[in-house]
């Protein structure tokens, strides 16, 4: 049974809706703790009280130095001290980067833990990594994300031989800042990656690559758009069912159709991402999530706990990568 440590103060919609997911998911059989303040309802779940609470609007490595006793940095020592098998949060992305620095560390030979975000594309999920987690990044990093997103993708996604593409302004091998012409300098000539050049933004839906690699800056922004696109389209979708009752009648014969759309592109569907590259396994959840968004998070840090995704990784990763 995976033991996840979950930050209860963390997110825009926290406690309330973070609590309630993690019912949900502590309902599938997961052992979920949460990390809070004293008297926090938590509906029976077990409670690790702390102080102190770190916001998205602090400066991450000054907040995790100051705030020991935050609900965001017990959980993740617990990871380290061995009492969990993963955290969850929905708080200050860079404040779980800086925690999970000090607290878990890196891999032996990473650089740069990064996000991973599976993306929801026509031929199944692709990899966007790295999505956040280094808003400013070397070319020698983005090298690492690819290994790192390739292992990602055939350890658990079951791709045997990755595709790998950059994310850049245009397909041509010229195209980019002077960051993407370097780094895609170095992909094509790194050995084992299966690296078939740049990718552009609108075909990240239609299944761009099998990993997709990117700065956290760029990453980040692409991902965001996407989220706000798909749920936007959605909603306006179910507001067009509704709008007369020729549409309602329509929308009765393709509701399970409609429904299925919604489950696949839904970004609460997956819920977070895994920051890789850790001795500990970390899942980053939207700040904006709901109680479905953090369950299927927690279930997310489950399957990683059950795949070995930090095992795997650690052995995964080519030699050379490590030096």
């Amino acid at each position: 049974m995976a033991r996840v440590a979950v930050d209860a103060l963390g997110g825009d919609k926290a406690p309330g809706e973070v609590i309630l997911g993690a019912l949900e998911a502590a309902a599938d059989g997961i052992e979920v703790t949460l990390f809070g303040p004293a008297g926090l309802e938590t509906g029976g779940l077990p409670l690790v009280e702390t102080t102190e609470v770190i916001s998205m609007a602090d400066k991450p490595a000054d907040a995790v130095r100051s705030r020991p006793d935050s609900s965001l940095v017990r959980a993740i020592r617990a990871v380290g001290a061995g009492e969990a098998d993963a955290i969850v949060s929905a708080g200050n992305t860079g404040a779980v980067l800086a925690a999970g620095l000090m607290h878990l560390r890196r891999l032996p030979g990473v650089m740069r833990p990064a996000i991973a975000v599976p993306i929801p594309a026509r031929d199944g999920p692709s990899v966007l990594i790295d999505a956040g987690a280094n808003a400013d990044a070397r070319p020698d990093h983005l090298v690492q994300f690819a290994h790192m997103g390739s292992v990602f993708s055939r350890e658990l996604l079951g791709v045997s031989e990755p595709e790998v593409r950059l994310l850049s302004i245009g397909e041509e091998d010229g195209k980019g800042n002077a960051l993407t012409i370097e780094v895609h300098r170095l992909l094509s000539e790194a050995p084992g990656l299966r690296f078939a050049g740049n990718a552009e933004s609108r075909d990240l839906l239609r299944g761009a690559a099998d990993v997709v690699v990117a700065d956290g800056f760029t990453g980040n922004i692409a991902l965001k758009l996407l989220e706000g696109t798909i749920t936007e389209l959605l909603d306006a979708l179910r507001d067009e069912i509704a709008s007369t009752n020729r549409s309602k009648l329509g929308g009765f014969l393709i509701r399970p159709a409609a429904r299925r759309l919604r489950v696949r592109f839904d970004p609460d569907t997956y819920g977070g991402a895994y920051l890789l590259g850790l001795r500990g396994l970390a899942v980053i959840a939207h700040g904006s999530s709901g109680r479905r968004a953090v369950a299927n998070a927690i279930r997310l840090a489950a399957r990683g706990v059950e795949n070995r995704v930090v095992e795997r990784l650690a052995d995964r990763l080519p030699a050379r990568v490590r030096v």
